[in-house]
């Protein structure tokens, strides 16, 4: 990929972002839910993982290195995990009441996804054979 750190970059943003803005919108309590904020803090702040994936997944992007290529792919793939565990929750319905979802909630769910696929093609440069044997 010839845009790998700019894709790379873009997805980190719209994550690290998406924590900010609305996920659901509870019409029972009146309240829009993000990253940061649940009723009571029952759902935790799941946005405080969200974020830290996002910077350090900016700072590995950056590095040359095999081995930071390769913990990015395992915590982008840690990241959906717990993507999953997160929309699930937040977007689950309950006492026969489903919250609305919102605009943040999917661009969450894209921006982990598009950081996932950057992470699984990265830009590496492999020495030709060749220059190793002379």
């Amino acid at each position: 990929m010839k845009n790998y750190k700019i894709i790379g970059w873009f997805a980190s943003a719209l994550l690290f972002g998406s924590c900010f803005l609305p996920w659901t919108y509870y019409a029972d309590l009146n309240k829009n839910f993000t990253g940061f904020f649940s009723e009571q803090n029952i759902y935790g702040k799941p946005g405080i993982f969200f974020a830290f994936i996002a910077i350090l997944s900016a700072l590995l992007i950056l590095s040359d290195k095999v081995f930071a290529k390769r913990t990015h792919v395992f915590l982008c793939a840690l990241n959906i995990g717990y993507l999953i565990k997160t929309y699930i929750l937040f977007t689950s319905c309950y006492n026969a009441y489903c919250p609305e979802k919102k605009y943040g909630i999917y661009l969450l769910v894209a921006s982990c996804i598009l950081l996932l696929v950057v992470s699984l093609f990265p830009d590496v440069k492999l020495m030709n054979e060749k220059e190793d044997d002379q």
